[in-house]
């Protein structure tokens, strides 16, 4: 009796014990192409930058770097507001098209790990990504002015290294003009 007793009572404690024990599963970050749901996203949000730039500063969003002057201006004149995370968060998709028409191995792609699902730019060959997304909207959503131009250059030559190298071993050289 004692030792079916043993079996019931204990047995179940040490497996639980034996689970704990075990490392925690990694979740692995996962990397796809971009969803119909995606695409329109990033589309209502180039839509959106585009108006505001459009009726407000009188300057076109093309999608380039010469975009980056046009969204500090918008910065710099607080034509958005702190708390309006969705429209900082448009001028992160203008910042992302720039930086992916200035170098040719990025494309938006969806990032997905433990903490949820976002859009980036994604070296092609590589899994390593930026979220310009957000590069702006974090900073201004704590009542920040960034500068445009810096964090361009500054997510290119993050990326640089990841990106396969140039032929006859050239240098990435990034500029804003």
């Amino acid at each position: 009796m004692n030792k079916l007793w043993l079996l019931i009572f204990i047995a179940p404690l040490l497996a639980t014990a034996t689970a704990y024990a075990q490392p925690p599963q990694s979740i692995t970050p996962q990397i796809r192409d971009l969803s119909w749901t995606d695409e329109s996203f990033l589309n209502t949000q180039r839509k959106r930058i585009a108006r505001l730039a459009g009726e407000k500063i009188g300057a076109p969003i093309r999608g380039t770097k010469a975009d980056l002057t046009t969204l500090q201006r918008i910065i710099e004149r607080e034509l958005i507001s702190q708390s309006d995370t969705s429209m900082q968060q448009a001028l992160g998709v203008a910042l992302g098209d720039a930086l992916m028409n200035e170098e040719s191995e990025l494309e938006w792609k969806v990032y997905e790990d433990k903490k949820g699902h976002s859009r980036a730019l994604c070296a092609m060959s590589v899994n390593e990504c930026l979220f310009p997304v957000t590069m702006l909207s974090r900073r201004m959503k704590v009542g920040l002015k960034p500068d445009v131009k810096k964090i361009y250059l500054e997510a290119l030559y993050l990326i640089a290294d990841s990106l396969p190298p140039l032929p006859y071993g050239g240098k990435r050289e990034y500029s804003i003009y």
